[in-house]
């Protein structure tokens, strides 16, 4: 236990920042998984709006030290991909687009350095 009046209020100081990371945290966490949810449903228009909301929670995370920066952008990258992934998949399978059959794929050539 604390002796000295400065850590005693370093020990007061620490617990209540403890709060507000592990509520900030916990508020992000039942985001990502209503996001997650609306992601496996597949309902767009809910997925869009609750990855708003996720995004902004992330970011405000970073910014109040809970997460690093890096870990929000990768949230945010991984998650982005799911939602264009549930975007584009109704009008994909609405129709299907067949190859040209006589198209080929370009070639490029590597040049020898010299």
């Amino acid at each position: 236990m604390a002796n000295h009046i400065s850590s005693l209020k370093r020990a007061r100081q620490t617990e209540t920042k403890t709060a507000v990371n592990r509520a900030n945290k916990s508020k992000l966490r039942g985001t990502l998984r209503t996001l997650r949810e609306a992601l496996t449903s597949g309902d767009a228009a809910t997925a869009t709006e609750q990855y708003r909301v996720t995004v902004s929670l992330l970011d405000k995370g970073v910014q109040k030290g809970t997460l690093h920066k890096n870990t929000a952008n990768r949230y945010k990258s991984r998650l982005n991909a799911r939602l264009k992934a549930v975007g584009t998949a109704a009008p994909a399978k609405a129709t299907k687009a067949k190859a040209m059959p006589g198209a080929k794929k370009a070639v490029v050539k590597k040049t020898a350095k010299a």
